[in-house]
């Protein structure tokens, strides 16, 4: 049985990263999971000290069912 899921994207914007994230909750009561942790990290690329490119990586937890769900 599968327990929870761990899925890590990669997008330009902390717009996308905050849009992929309310995308994943507002889909987990129709698809049968939980969001167990969301968030997003900003990642720098710096050349010479200075940042020459952003990307947001977006780190999403899902839950489908706990350990002792079939347990009665």
């Amino acid at each position: 049985m599968l327990l929870e899921t761990t899925q890590k994207f990669s997008v330009d914007t902390e717009i996308e990263a905050k849009d992929m994230i309310e995308s994943f909750r507002e889909q987990a009561n129709v698809k049968g999971y939980t969001i167990k942790k969301a968030s997003y990290t900003r990642k720098d690329k710096k050349s010479k000290g200075e940042i020459v490119a952003t990307k947001f990586v977006v780190e999403i937890i899902q839950t489908f069912a706990g350990i002792w769900d079939d347990f009665e």
